[in-house]
């Protein structure tokens, strides 16, 4: 069960922002010029390209915005180091505690 909640995980904001590029293009097509944006922002940053495109539509002005982008990028950091402080004492020749 653990292994399907870290695959929903990583593989659900990936899923869900390749879904909404292909069911309204014209939306990510106003946000981004061109394709490679927001192929790497799926790709390495899934969480905060789709908070970016939550927000894009009304503007991206107010303090919110940015927090919850600001949110979104420490939700996407943490995926990627949260895997390797969970296993610290796994990793042969680290003594961290």
């Amino acid at each position: 069960m653990c292994c399907v909640f870290t695959l929903l995980l990583l593989l659900g904001p990936r899923f869900a922002g390749a879904m909404w590029w292909l069911l309204n293009p014209t939306l990510w097509q106003r946000a981004f010029q061109t394709w490679l944006w927001p192929v790497l922002g799926i790709i390495f940053l899934p969480w905060t390209t789709l908070m970016y495109m939550i927000f894009f539509q009304g503007g991206i002005t107010g303090l919110w915005e940015w927090l919850f982008i600001g949110l979104a990028v420490i939700a996407d950091i943490g995926s990627y180091t949260g895997g390797g402080y969970g296993n610290r004492k796994r990793i042969p020749g680290y003594s961290g505690d």
